[in-house]
Order: C-alpha cells, then structure tokens, then sequence
C-alpha cells in the first residue's frame, strides 16, 4: 500500500514539475497585469490572425495526414506489397530529423531557387513564406501520429471479420467501411488528437519557411518568440497562454476519448 501510494506520489510530482508548474507560471506571468492588458493582447489584430492561422493550417494538415495514417497503416499489416520496410521508414522520418532541417529541405525544394519553386513563383502561387509552405512543413513534421496508433490496432483485431465480410459478398470499401473503421476508430482519433497538438504547437520548421511576417505568416508559437524579442511580454504571454490552454484541451480530450478497459 505504501509503496503504492509512493509510487502515485511520485509520478504525479513529476508530471506537476513538467506541466503544472510551466502551465502556472506563464498563467501567473499572463495575468500579473490584470484582465486588460490579456484582453487587449489576445483581441489585437496580429494576435487574432495568428490564431487563425494556426487553426487553418492545422484544419489541412489533419485531415490529410489522417487520411494517410489510415492509408500507410493498411498498407503496412494489410499487404504483402514489396516496399513496406521503406514505407514504415519514410513514415518515421520525421521523428529522426530535425524540423528546422524539415523546413531547410522545404526551401531547396519549393523556395524561389529550388527545383520547383520557380514555377510556382511564376505562376503566382510562391510556396516559400507563405501559407502552402507552413502547411507543408507542419503535414511533413505530424504525418506518423495517426499510421503509428492504427498500426498496433490492425495486428490485435486481425483478419477474421474482414475475412467472414468477403465471403459474404462485401466489397472491399464495405468492409472498411463497416468492419475495419469501426475496429480502428479509437486509434485513429488518438492519432488524430496527437497529430493536432503537434500541427498547433509546431515551431521549427514553421519558423523556417514562413518568414515571420506579422500578420500574414505569423502563428501562436511564433507570435510568442517575436513578441517576446520585441519586448511585448503581455502578448508574449497572452499567445503562451492560448497554446497551452489548446494543449492542455488536447490531452484532457485525448484522455477523455481513449477506451479504458474494466478491472
């Protein structure tokens, strides 16, 4: 019971020290000024903008990194395709690299002399400091959220279901339809809450091909750097604050949709 008890102890001190206690000072910071200043903050041209480009970029890379998490994740335990091992590598790959690399790679490739990035230039359509390009960037930096939670999923429910819906006469899309997707439902929303957080809170590679241009191409978490450096602490803070009351709204729902086994 003891050890018990010292062992919750602990974990929840740890878990006070990593979150709480960050969480409590840039609350405390925020608000030391009182309601006005956060108010003002918060409702400034630049602050509401950079708001809402943050939900947009994350309202295109969700969906579409959601879409490809189910897809690689299909491909990875649902098939005998040659290629897997270079899927599930590829699907890795932002965890090994950089984002700040992630965003570099980005500007060889789309920026104004890259390989394709004149074209767009001429077209009208620049990818580099501009919107295509942190969308670009934070779908590279999120992608295997989804593809990794669905994963373990596909191999515990295994092929049977999937295998009586065929022999009763199912399409394939029926069967995903109706079997697999109601099976994997609970992994991919966790790896869609996962992918979320990640889209919000997104800085390096962001930081890399956006040009911080207030404004235009300014999220929250850049809006804090540059607030900060310019000595604008309630709009440094008042920006911390709004990520850090969407992060702690994404954990509390992913904890609240994650299925919880009896006993």
């Amino acid at each position: 019971m003891i050890a018990r008890l010292t062992l919750r102890f602990v974990a929840l001190g740890y878990l006070g020290a990593l979150l709480l206690v960050p969480v409590g000072i840039i609350v405390w910071h925020t608000f030391s000024g009182g309601l006005g200043p956060v108010w003002d903050a918060i409702t400034a041209p630049e602050a509401v903008n950079a708001l809402k480009l943050t939900l947009e970029i994350a309202l295109v890379a969700v969906p579409l990194n959601t879409a490809f998490g189910i897809l690689a994740a299909l491909i990875l335990v649902r098939t005998n395709m040659p290629g897997k091992a270079l899927l599930s590598a590829l699907v890795d790959l932002p965890f090994a690299v950089s984002p700040v690399v992630i965003g570099f790679t980005l500007i060889l490739v789309y920026g104004q002399n890259g390989w394709f990035g004149a074209w767009f230039v001429d077209h009208g359509y620049p990818v580099i400091f501009s919107t295509p390009g942190m969308v670009l960037a934070t779908i590279f930096v999120s992608l295997p959220f989804v593809a990794r939670e669905v994963v373990p999923v596909l191999r515990e429910i295994g092929t049977e279901q999937e295998q009586a819906a065929a022999t009763l006469g199912a399409t394939p899309l029926q069967t995903f339809r109706r079997i697999t997707l109601p099976a994997i439902r609970w992994g991919v929303v966790y790896g869609v809450v996962l992918t979320t957080a990640r889209a919000i809170g997104e800085y390096g590679a962001v930081a890399v091909v956006s040009g911080k241009v207030i404004g235009q191409t300014q999220t929250l978490t850049l809006r804090v750097q540059q607030s900060y450096e310019n000595f604008d602490h309630a709009g440094a803070y008042a920006a911390a604050l709004e990520l850090a009351v969407i992060a702690l709204a994404t954990l509390f729902l992913m904890n609240l949709l994650h299925p919880r086994k009896d006993g």
